[in-house]
């Protein structure tokens, strides 16, 4: 980060500073990290209280601490006195983020925010020198260690932003202020928190009200709920001086697709046309979800300035992070495909599109998906339903709420479904499989286990 002082550190995180005025060179929430000039954030967790480890860091070389407690400061020490650490930690991120006079991209959605995130940065990176989210640091602490990330050397950002009650993305999108926010789409992740669809959807839009001045909304059109935006976006915040860019597959949007080939796990073909001319692209991940994701990628360097040979270039050089739609070719010839990083009905339904579109013997091991409240039981029937239409050859569903996937797969005619209560009891069974391999659930599931298992075998 550009260092500040410690007074402008108070000020932006709206607190009182006390004790020695000093030089901030980074900022940390982990004691362990603490260091010559930094500034350490003090935040009461779950599990742990950042107050007790204060003295530490000071020790450790730490110039200040943000605190909602106000305790002796060692003498050359500083602290920021705060109501709220965390709260404050988010203002003071604002405040930084305000130092950088440069195009901002704010992403969001219920499924496919971090891989469009990544393959926006992808696309800019042709042009600018981009931060982006580390992953899925997309809450109240991550999207500050972003926005501390930045540096006089970067000319873009790209920040995911995610939440799961309504509110969230109120209070983010408040410090990330982008010139462009992009909503990739809106379905029932979190529909336990927040009710029904129309709940997520006013949720996501909240982000609409920090969009800066001339800025961009970057919408999918083919989304059947962000669809509905049009013609009410006051209703939903939009401002007057922000404008709508839409991408689908219809001609009548702005970024739209046609011509679209699914080449199974190589990935997907298709040509995508923009304001400034159009271009065939080859994507390497395959989905025909990918297709959306390069659409927004294509409409946030549309608005950026860029043209669109570096576009393509940027879509096709395109690689996603770990545990998302990863593809390996193992010892005996089979292959896995490792989509474990999380999971929700629409990504399930969408990988097992992918799975069933491969050459050969299929298998899908699916597991449970989370925060689905009283509609979990049957949104995992639906899943094992559609996994047994779509001819999967092996279903194998694991956890207690997969066990609708199973009843499902079961009632669909499907001739080989097992289910297993964890993954310790799939693991003990001994699998293997000659042919392509699907592994998907939710991130607490620990899938990655079983994605290291048949690396191994």
């Amino acid at each position: 980060m550009i260092p500040i002082s410690a007074q402008n550190a108070a000020e932006f995180a709206g607190g009182r500073l006390i004790g020695c005025e000093s030089t901030i060179t980074y900022i940390t929430t982990d004691s362990r990290k603490a260091a010559e000039g930094c500034l350490f954030a003090a935040i009461k967790g779950e599990k742990f209280d950042g107050h007790s480890f204060i003295e530490k860091a000071w020790h450790d070389g730490a110039v200040c601490v943000l605190s909602s407690e106000n305790i002796d400061v060692p003498e050359g020490k500083g602290l920021i006195l705060v109501d709220d650490t965390r709260k404050a930690l988010l203002k003071l991120a604002g405040g930084y983020r305000d130092m950088f006079d440069i195009p901002v991209t704010e992403v969001t959605g219920s499924v496919g925010k971090t891989t469009t995130k990544d393959i926006i940065a992808g696309v800019l990176s042709e042009k600018y020198n981009v931060l982006k989210t580390n992953g899925n640091f997309n809450n109240d602490i991550g999207v500050p260690i972003t926005l501390f990330s930045l540096e006089k050397e970067h000319t873009a950002a790209v920040v995911e932003t995610g939440m799961n009650h309504k509110g969230e993305i109120d209070v983010l999108a408040k410090e990330v202020k982008p010139n462009v926010g992009v909503i990739t789409n809106v379905g029932v992740s979190h529909i336990e928190n927040l009710g029904s669809r129309e709940g997520i959807l006013r949720a996501k839009c909240e982000m609409f009200p920090y969009i800066k001045s001339g800025g961009f909304a970057v919408l999918n059109a083919d989304d059947d709920m962000l669809s509905t935006i049009e013609g009410r976006e006051a209703e939903y915040g939009l401002p007057d001086d922000v404008n709508i860019m839409w991408y689908g597959t219809n001609d009548d949007c702005d970024i739209w697709a046609d011509g679209i080939e699914l080449l199974g796990i190589d990935g997907v073909k298709c040509t995508i046309h923009t304001p400034k001319g159009s271009f065939d692209v080859t994507i390497s991940v395959p989905g025909k979800h990918m297709v959306y994701n390069a659409m927004a990628a294509a409409a946030v360097g549309i608005i950026d300035g860029m043209e669109t040979e570096d576009i393509k270039r940027g879509l096709e050089g395109f690689v996603p992070t770990g545990m998302r739609m990863e593809r390996f070719k193992l010892s005996d010839g089979s292959t896995l495909i490792d989509d474990s990083y999380n999971a929700n009905p629409v990504s399930t339904k969408a990988a097992i599109d992918v799975l069933a579109s491969c050459d050969g013997p299929k298998c899908a091991v699916l597991g449970d998906m989370f925060e689905l409240g009283e509609f979990s039981d049957k949104m995992h029937y639906d899943v094992g339903a559609y996994a047994a239409q779509k001819g999967i050859d092996r279903i194998i569903a694991i956890g207690g709420a997969s066990r609708n996937i199973y009843d499902a797969a079961v009632a669909e005619g499907a001739e080989n479904a097992e289910y297993y209560g964890t993954v310790e009891d799939f693991l003990a069974s001994g699998f293997g499989f000659e042919g392509t391999t699907l592994i998907k659930a939710s991130h607490s599931m620990h899938f990655n286990k079983i994605a290291e298992y048949m690396k191994q075998k």
